[in-house]
């Protein structure tokens, strides 16, 4: 008779995490739009609570990747909050590599922590598309860290899975996106049990030549655009800033295999506490 091994698995409140033989984990590094929460001059209700020690800041939208067992860990964009997203993810440890999405100040503009003025980084890998790394390459102060090399560009071609160590592959596909500096792509991470979409910029659906629903079927977890909830909560028509709307993307996603965890929340955003927004720190079994 094959002897079965007992396992203990811990769920966590959100359901999100329980614990696989695999050591790999997303961790949720960060859930706000580029700007934080509270953004610079907010001073809607969500901002003074903030301010006032009423609740906790929310850092810049960011995934983490992590191996238990090794320590080896990745990061999916590199933020304003970059030093201390690290130290949540590794306790300080530099990464073994950083995926960046696109050239939108909080996707990328984290880099500037590995270079001389802070840590001076050896050669730290850095996966991009060959637009993205043009813009680096070419574009003052990014382009003294190339130089260095405080980062090493290491290019990604769409629907190419990079293979890492360990059992675990990303794979960049395009998306729609205001791509002034750079092309903008998102993510799917598949680890040795589970897999995840990382979408944290994107324009409508719509204008996608993809099926969000049909990625969603392939998965175990959607992080998705969640920047806006309502077209009314800005002050600038929604055309020029197309983000979907969460209850679109809960329309599009219902009865998916995927479950479904928005991101890049913007301090407008009257849902940020609804119970699909995902939270700083959870994490999630690959």
């Amino acid at each position: 008779m094959i002897a079965m091994i007992a396992m203990l698995i811990a769920v966590a409140d959100t359901g999100a995490k329980t614990r696989q033989d695999s050591a790999w984990e997303v961790v949720v590094l960060g859930i706000a739009q580029d700007g934080g929460i509270p953004q610079l001059g907010c001073e809607r209700p969500i901002c003074q609570e903030i301010r006032a020690g009423k609740r906790q800041p929310e850092k810049v939208s960011s995934l983490g990747l992590i191996n238990r067992r090794t320590g080896a860990a990745y990061v999916f964009d590199a933020t304003p909050d970059f030093p201390a997203q690290l130290q949540r993810l590794s306790g300080g440890k530099l990464p073994a590599g950083i995926f960046l999405t696109h050239a939108h100040v909080g996707h990328y503009t984290g880099l500037m922590f590995l270079g001389r003025e802070s840590v001076n980084a050896a050669a730290v890998p850095v996966y991009v598309t060959d637009r993205m790394g043009a813009f680096l390459r070419t574009n003052g102060p990014w382009s003294q860290l190339v130089a260095v090399p405080n980062i090493a560009l290491r290019t990604m071609a769409y629907d190419q899975p990079t293979v890492l160590d360990g059992g675990v592959s990303v794979t960049a596909f395009r998306v729609p996106h205001r791509d002034e500096f750079s092309d903008t792509v998102g993510f799917r991470i598949a680890g040795p049990s589970r897999s995840a979409l990382f979408i944290p910029d994107i324009d409508r659906w719509e204008k996608w030549d993809r099926s969000i629903r049909d990625l969603a079927n392939t998965v175990d977890y959607a992080f998705l655009d969640g920047t806006f909830a309502a077209a009314t909560e800005i002050n600038r028509p929604i055309e020029e800033i197309p983000h979907p709307l969460m209850s679109r993307t809960r329309e599009l996603l219902a009865g998916v295999k995927a479950k479904l965890w928005f991101i890049h929340i913007n301090n407008s955003n009257a849902e940020i506490d609804r119970p699909d927004v995902a939270k700083e720190g959870m994490t999630f079994p690959m």
